[in-house]
C-alpha cells in the first residue's frame, strides 16, 4: 500500500504559482484584476477558502458576504446574485457552507452558480456531506480549514479545470478516441478481474477516460454522473502522490451518494511515464488486498495483449480529419445513445489548433462558447439554434433531441454554408462513433460479501470524518 496521501503532497506544491497566489495582497489592484475570485465560508462567517489570497487576510471581506446573506436571510429570502457593471457576483448557500463567486468573465449567473457546486461538490468527495452537517451542528464556528488543510491545490486545480476543460460546461466525460477493438479488449480485461464489494473499474490515460465497467445492480439503483468522473479526474491529476505506487483512499461521489465513501484503489499502470491509471472502487473498507490482486491480473493481461503499447499511440484528431473546409473546431454532445438512462453523458471534440494554439486565444474560444451555451440554455428565453458573427470567427450552436452541437468556422462562413458544412461534420462524427464514445458501457456482477455493509451498492455507510484517509493522515 502506497505510503503517501495524496494530500499530503499537496500540501508542498512544486508550482511556485501556488505560493505566490496564497501569499498575493488583497489590496494590490492586481488581486482585484484576476477574472473570477471564488470565496468557501461557512454561515459564522469562518473562512474556509479563496482562490487567490490567504484567508486571514480576507475575513473581513467573507464577514461582510455573509452580512449579505444574513440580512436577505432576515427578510425570508435567499440571495442569489448581485449584478454591477464590471462585476456578477453569484452566492451559493449549501447546508453550512456559503460559496461566492466574483467573476468579470462574462458568463452567466447559471454557469457560475454551477461551478461553486463543482467546488461544494470536490469538499464533500474529501468530507462527505453528512460529516460535514455533523461537525457544523455540533460547533457552528467550527474551522473547517483544520480538516481540509492541504486541500487547496485539489481545489485550485479544479476552479483552473473548469476555466480550460469545455467537459464543465457540457457536464460530459471526454472519451480518448480509440479503435472499438482495444476498447472493447480493455473493457473485457476489466470486466475478468473482479471481487466482492468492486463497484467501478475505471480506466484513464491522458486525462481522458479509456473505458469504465460498472456492478450490473448498482447502476440498476443510481448512475455515474460525469460530474464525480470530473472531481475523480482532477483529484488524480492535482497530485504526484498518485505516481508514487498503490493508493487506498476514502472518495465520496457527491452525485452518486453525498454521505457516504467509497474506498479507491488508484495506481499507474505506465510508470514512470504514468499517464495510464487504473482506478477501482469499492464498498469494502478492508478490501485492499483483493483489489490490489485485480489490478495484478489486469496488469497481466494488458502486458499480453500489448495494450499500453496501443494506448499510448493513441491521440486525440485534428479538425482537418472530418474534411470540412472552414471549420476550425467543434464539440458534440450526443443524446441518442443506447440505453441512454444508464450511460455516462461523453462529448467529443478535436484538439484546439491554429489560430487557437495560444492559451489566450483558447480562452477566447472558451468564452464565445460559453456566451452561445447560456444563449441555449436560458432560463428564461431558450433557443435551439444561434449563428453568430463574431470579430474573428463565425460560430453555429445547435440542439436537438439527438444531441447538442457548438461549431466554429471561420469568419465570412454564411449560416447556409454553416448547416451545410454541420451536415458532412454530423455524418463523419456517425462514422466515427465507435471510435469517439463507449457505445455499450460494459457491466460485471460481483458477490457482495454478506459480512461489510454495501448499503444496497450506494457506498459504504461509514461517515465518521476521521476514517478519512486524506484527513487522518494530515
Amino acid at each position: 500500500m502506497g505510503s503517501s496521501s495524496p494530500l499530503s503532497e499537496a500540501e508542498t506544491p512544486d508550482a511556485p504559482h501556488f505560493l505566490s497566489h496564497r501569499e498575493e495582497d488583497v489590496t494590490s489592484e492586481s488581486w482585484r484584476q484576476h477574472r473570477k475570485h471564488v470565496f468557501v465560508l461557512s454561515e459564522a462567517g469562518k473562512p474556509i477558502y479563496s482562490r487567490y489570497g490567504s484567508e486571514e487576510a480576507l475575513s473581513s471581506t467573507m464577514g461582510v458576504m455573509m452580512a449579505l446573506v444574513s440580512f436577505v436571510q432576515s427578510s425570508d429570502n435567499v440571495i442569489r446574485s448581485v449584478y454591477s457593471d464590471q462585476h456578477l457576483v453569484v452566492f451559493l448557500q449549501k447546508g453550512p457552507l456559503v460559496l461566492v463567486c466574483v467573476s468579470s468573465s462574462g458568463q452567466s449567473e447559471q454557469q457560475l452558480r454551477g461551478e461553486l457546486l463543482y467546488v461544494y461538490y470536490q469538499i464533500i468527495s474529501m468530507l462527505t456531506q453528512a460529516s460535514i452537517a455533523r461537525i457544523f451542528e455540533h460547533k457552528k464556528n467550527y474551522d473547517l480549514r483544520r480538516l481540509l488543510a492541504g486541500s487547496e491545490k485539489i481545489l485550485d486545480g479544479l476552479l483552473n479545470l473548469v476555466d480550460t476543460d469545455p467537459s464543465f460546461l457540457l457536464a460530459a466525460v471526454h472519451c480518448l478516441p480509440l479503435a472499438s477493438s482495444l476498447r472493447d479488449s480493455l473493457s473485457q480485461i476489466l470486466q475478468k478481474a473482479i471481487t466482492p464489494n468492486l463497484v467501478f473499474s475505471i480506466l484513464i490515460a491522458k486525462n481522458q477516460l479509456l473505458t469504465i465497467v460498472q456492478e450490473k445492480t448498482v447502476i440498476e439503483d443510481a448512475r455515474l454522473e460525469p460530474a464525480d468522473v470530473h472531481l475523480l479526474l482532477n483529484l488524480i491529476g492535482a497530485s504526484s502522490a498518485f505516481q508514487a505506487g498503490e493508493i487506498w483512499t476514502p472518495i465520496c461521489l457527491p452525485l452518486f451518494n453525498p454521505d457516504c465513501y467509497f474506498y479507491a484503489y488508484i495506481s499507474y499502470l505506465d510508470p514512470p511515464e504514468c499517464t495510464v491509471c487504473l482506478l477501482l472502487l469499492s464498498t469494502d473498507k478492508e478490501a485492499f488486498y483483493a483489489v490490489a490482486e485485480c489490478k495484478r491480473r489486469i496488469e497481466e493481461a494488458m502486458v499480453a495483449h500489448k495494450s499500453l503499447s496501443l494506448i499510448a499511440k493513441a491521440q486525440s484528431y485534428s479538425v482537418s480529419q472530418v474534411g470540412v473546409s472552414d471549420l476550425r473546431h467543434f464539440m458534440y454532445k450526443p443524446f441518442d445513445v443506447p440505453d441512454n438512462h444508464r450511460q455516462l453523458t461523453q462529448f467529443t471534440s478535436p484538439e484546439m489548433e491554429a489560430p487557437y494554439s495560444s492559451e489566450e486565444e483558447r480562452m477566447r474560444l472558451l468564452d464565445l462558447y460559453r456566451f452561445m451555451h447560456s444563449r441555449i440554455h436560458s432560463s428564461s428565453r431558450p433557443l435551439k439554434l444561434i449563428y453568430h458573427v463574431a470579430e474573428r470567427e463565425t460560430l453555429l450552436a445547435w440542439v436537438t433531441s439527438k444531441f447538442e452541437l457548438y461549431t466554429c468556422f471561420s469568419p465570412l462562413v454564411t449560416k447556409a454554408c454553416a448547416i451545410n458544412a454541420i451536415t458532412k461534420l454530423l455524418r463523419w462524427i456517425k462514422k466515427e462513433e465507435d471510435r469517439l464514445f463507449i457505445r455499450y458501457p460494459p457491466k460485471y456482477s460481483t458477490t457482495p460479501n454478506p459480512s461489510k455493509s454495501a448499503r444496497g451498492g450506494k457506498g459504504s455507510d461509514q461517515q465518521d470524518s476521521t476514517d478519512n484517509g486524506f484527513l487522518s493522515l494530515l
